[in-house]
């Protein structure tokens, strides 16, 4: 196929008919009517000899030809409109922008806290604005409404660019009276009580059943393998919450080390290894192809980055 012959502003409206999943937003998004969109589809298919979207009980679903094109096509736009802006370089010390970033309070607490301090020195003018997972969609990252997620990911869209941030281990937190400060044994530790706490990936939170042992995460999934379930009275998203919840109260709350650490020095609280193995977590950054190339997007996730070495290192 000669690309002369093509008309690239179909890639633009694949891309938007992918991401959107109807004609009807798809025509929206590009401010064009629903029967230029509809040709506009009508001659997709015809250049990829595939239906590409398909209509089912769902909606407007993508054909496996869509799915394998939608990652390519989002890296194609997104360079062209990289290369297209104008280039500007990104001094930190006079920059007055503002970053929008998807986090869970572990994130925040943790990597973010630092990161703060380290922005007053050298940025000392820009905004971090930190939003919790439920307020943010894929579709939000994905289109650059969101400079950043921060998070723990079951799976991310395959157009996203990604970095583990750190590998986290867990440990277990409890009031300095506790029985399990002088017996953290497996026994022991199934006969307490316990704190959950959780909050990957996007979007709003549904309601957790204590019975569906195999939704429930990490720490859970462990104990399974081992055919043992451990009692949980309390189910939070929050870990500053399972954290003061664990010193003030007879509750075990099992969660990453570097949340659990943020009471290290605190002498109501006692910090413990788990009494099995659990295996450790990925924090991860993940953004949109569209912020990849910004020069201040690019100096931001370096500074995350090294942020979090020197956590590591610490």
């Amino acid at each position: 196929m000669n690309i002369a012959k093509v008309d690239l502003n179909l890639l633009v409206y694949l891309d938007v008919l992918l991401r959107e999943g109807s004609v009807t937003k798809a025509a929206n998004q590009l401010s064009i009517t629903q029967p230029a969109m509809s040709n506009g589809l009508k001659r997709l298919r015809d250049l990829f000899k595939d239906p590409l979207l398909v209509r089912t009980s769902d909606g407007m679903t993508p054909t496996k030809r869509a799915l394998e094109l939608q990652p390519i096509i989002r890296d194609v736009l997104g360079r062209l409109e990289s290369s297209i802006q104008p280039e500007t370089e990104f001094d930190p010390l006079t920059s007055e922008r503002t970053f929008r970033i998807m986090t869970s309070d572990y994130a925040e607490s943790t990597l973010l806290l630092e990161l703060v301090g380290r922005l007053a020195e050298l940025a000392p003018n820009i905004t971090l604005d930190l939003i919790t997972p439920s307020d943010v969609t894929f579709h939000d990252v994905e289109q650059g409404k969101v400079d950043m997620a921060i998070n723990r990911f079951d799976e991310l869209p395959l157009s996203f660019h990604q970095k583990v941030v750190w590998y986290d281990t867990f440990s277990c937190v409890m009031s300095a009276d506790h029985p399990l400060v002088q017996r953290c044994d497996l026994e022991s530790y199934l006969n307490a009580q316990h704190i959950w706490v959780s909050k990957t990936g996007f979007g709003v939170g549904v309601g957790i059943d204590p019975n569906e042992v195999q939704k429930l995460g990490w720490v859970d999934a462990e104990l399974t393998k081992i055919g043992k379930q451990r009692a949980i009275r309390v189910f939070t998203r929050h870990y500053h919450a399972a954290l003061q919840i664990a010193k003030k109260q007879k509750l075990i709350a099992t969660l990453p080390s570097k949340a659990a650490k943020l009471f290290k020095h605190d002498p109501d609280v006692v910090i413990k290894e788990p009494p099995f193995d659990i295996p450790p977590i990925a924090l991860k950054m993940a953004w949109s192809a569209l912020l990849h190339h910004d020069a201040g997007h690019i100096w931001l996730r370096r500074l995350i980055s090294d942020v979090a070495s020197e956590m590591n290192a610490v």
